[in-house]
């Protein structure tokens, strides 16, 4: 399932992802809510919040995978907060593939990762 988070800056769009995410968990809520500002702003910052149990169905990344491949310029920061070692470090390694400027945190670090997409 993905749940907005509430409470951030404008340009931000904050999902915590936890439990089984199927395909309509992105088209009825991260997709519109990156669309909308991607409108107003012009750019998207995206804090992904990981939970303890996660699975992501085949529909799931498949829609995962067309929100990046999206207006790749439009996305300007990423940062994903899990205590998931083994998934933050294989993002490491990848985030050369993900659009804009992507980091990862533990979830102790959840603070610094919102301060890190609220600047200027």
């Amino acid at each position: 399932m993905i749940e907005l988070i509430e409470g951030l800056p404008d340009n931000v769009v904050g999902v915590e992802i936890d439990g089984k995410v199927e395909a309509n968990d992105y088209t009825e809520t991260l997709e519109p809510a990156v669309a909308r500002v991607i409108e107003a702003h012009g750019k998207v910052r995206v804090l992904y919040v990981i939970g303890e149990s996660y699975g992501f169905s085949a529909g799931a990344m498949w829609e995962d995978a067309k929100v990046g491949l999206g207006d790749r310029e439009a996305w300007e920061r990423i940062a994903v907060v899990s205590d998931h070692e083994t998934l933050l470090g294989a993002l490491k390694l990848f985030t050369w593939m993900v659009p804009g400027e992507a980091r990862t945190y533990a979830m102790d670090e959840m603070e610094d990762a919102k301060a890190w997409l609220s600047e200027t």
